[in-house]
C-alpha cells in the first residue's frame, strides 16, 4: 500500500515537470524575462518533488532502521541528501560562472538545478520502494 501511495503522490508532484533536454529549452518565451519565469516555475516544481520524494525515502529508511534495530539508514540518507544539496549548489554555481556574468547566468543556474533535481527525484523514489 505504501508503494501505491508513493507512486500517486510522486506522480502528482512530478506532473508539472516536463522531461526534455532542459527547462531553458522547454520554456517558450520571447524574452529572457519570460524564459526566466518559466524556468523558475519549473525549479519550484522540482524542489517540491525532491521534498516529497525525500519524505518517501526517509519513510522507507525509517522502516528499515526499525526492522533491523539499527539507526543507520536514516542518518545515511540525511548525510547523502546534504551532500547532494551541496554538490548541486556548487556545480550549478560553476555552470553559472561559465556565462561570465552575462544576462543568461540566472537562467543557466536555475536550469542546472532543475536537471539535477529531476535526477535526484528518480534516485529518491527508487530508495523509497
Amino acid at each position: 500500500m505504501r508503494t501505491l501511495a508513493c507512486v500517486v503522490a510522486a506522480t502528482a508532484a512530478l506532473a508539472a515537470i516536463p522531461a526534455a533536454a532542459g527547462p531553458d529549452l522547454e520554456c517558450n518565451g520571447s524574452s529572457q524575462i519570460e524564459i526566466s519565469e518559466c524556468v523558475n516555475t519549473a525549479l519550484e516544481a522540482v524542489d517540491k518533488a525532491v521534498e516529497v520524494s525525500l519524505g518517501f525515502a526517509m519513510g522507507a529508511a525509517g522502516e528499515l532502521d526499525s526492522v533491523t534495530g539499527r539507526a543507520s539508514s536514516v542518518p545515511a540518507l540525511e548525510a547523502a541528501q546534504a551532500a547532494w544539496s551541496a554538490y548541486r549548489d556548487a556545480h550549478c554555481e560553476h555552470v553559472g560562472a561559465t556565462y561570465g556574468g552575462g544576462s543568461g547566468t540566472g537562467i543557466a543556474i536555475a536550469s542546472c538545478r532543475v536537471m539535477l533535481g529531476r535526477d535526484r527525484v528518480e534516485v529518491l523514489l527508487n530508495l523509497a520502494n
